[in-house]
């Protein structure tokens, strides 16, 4: 059974930071491209940060370069995101993505809520 399970989100003042991670099970995490991505009430869900390419390359939204960086563990299945100096505008539900490399296939987590407000 296929799995992503995101965990790490919460309530956050502005300016500070979290780690989010999301857990792997049921699939060769090694051959996926992972990423993270977002979506604020009333808006469309939106990539935010991604491995491009197997050697791991990543790429970042204009809007969270230099504040965000993601990183995978693949002897732990795991992709992460950290998060710093965070704003308001980066309230939402915060999502993983795997897409295999080879075949397009693509599962999502469930999703886990941040909240930066003071």
């Amino acid at each position: 059974q296929v799995q992503l399970v995101e965990s790490g989100g919460g309530l956050v003042q502005p300016g500070g930071s979290l780690r989010l991670s999301c857990a792997a099970s049921g699939f060769t995490f090694s051959s996926y491209a992972m990423s993270w991505y977002r979506q604020a009430p009333g808006k469309e869900r939106e990539l935010i940060a991604g491995f491009t390419n197997p050697a791991g390359t990543t790429s970042y939204k204009d809007s969270v370069k230099g504040r965000f960086t993601i990183s995978r563990d693949n002897a732990k299945n795991t992709v992460y995101i950290q998060m710093n100096s965070l704003k308001p505008e980066d309230t939402a539900v915060y999502y993983c993505r795997g897409i295999g490399w080879h075949d397009g296939t693509g599962y999502w987590g469930q999703g886990t809520q941040v909240t930066v407000s003071s």
